[in-house]
C-alpha cells in the first residue's frame, strides 16, 4: 500500500529501481535460457511481457515486482526522500511490453536474432535504470506526450 504521505501520482524512486533489478535478472535468465531452448526463452519473456503489461496498465503500485517492493523491501528502508511521477513509469513499462513481445515472438518463431536483439535492448534499458537511475522510457515520455499533444486536433 502507498505511504499516506506519498501523493497518488508519485512513487518512491527506490521502487522502480528495485523493479528494474528484478527485470534485469529475468532478462538475463531469458538470454541464458535461450542458449538451451528458444521456446523456453519465449516463455520466460512471455511472463515478463505480462508483468510489463500489468505495470503499464496499473502503474508501479499494481506492478508485481512493485508489490514485492512495497510489502517486503520498503518497510525496511528509511523514509522516502525522493519521488518520481507515475505516468512516465507506466510508459516505460509499455515500451518494455513491446520489446518483450518482440523477443518472445522472435524466440517462438525461430528468429533467434530478433529474440536476442529485443531481449538485449530491454536488458540494457532495465540495467541502466537499476544501476544508474536512467529510465530510457521515462526520458522518451516527454517527447511522446509533446507529439501526442501537437498531433491532436485543436
Amino acid at each position: 500500500m502507498p505511504n499516506q504521505t506519498t501523493p497518488p501520482d508519485q512513487v518512491d524512486v527506490r521502487g522502480p529501481r528495485f523493479t528494474a533489478w528484478v527485470t534485469t535478472a529475468v532478462l538475463v535468465a531469458a538470454l541464458l535460457v535461450s542458449a538451451v531452448s528458444a521456446h523456453a526463452a519465449a516463455v520466460v519473456l512471455g511472463v515478463q511481457a505480462v508483468v510489463f503489461a500489468v505495470g503499464a496498465l496499473g502503474g508501479p503500485r499494481k506492478h508485481p515486482y512493485g508489490r514485492v517492493f512495497a510489502a517486503v523491501v520498503a518497510p525496511r528502508l528509511s523514509p522516502v526522500t525522493e519521488r518520481e511521477p507515475v505516468p512516465p513509469l507506466k510508459f516505460a513499462q509499455l515500451v518494455g511490453v513491446v520489446f518483450a513481445v518482440l523477443g518472445c515472438v522472435g524466440f517462438a518463431t525461430g528468429l533467434a536474432t530478433l529474440g536476442l536483439a529485443a531481449t538485449a535492448l530491454a536488458l540494457v534499458a532495465a540495467f541502466l535504470n537499476a544501476a544508474f537511475g536512467i529510465c530510457l522510457g521515462c526520458r522518451l515520455y516527454p517527447l511522446v506526450t509533446r507529439f501526442r499533444t501537437t498531433a491532436s486536433p485543436a
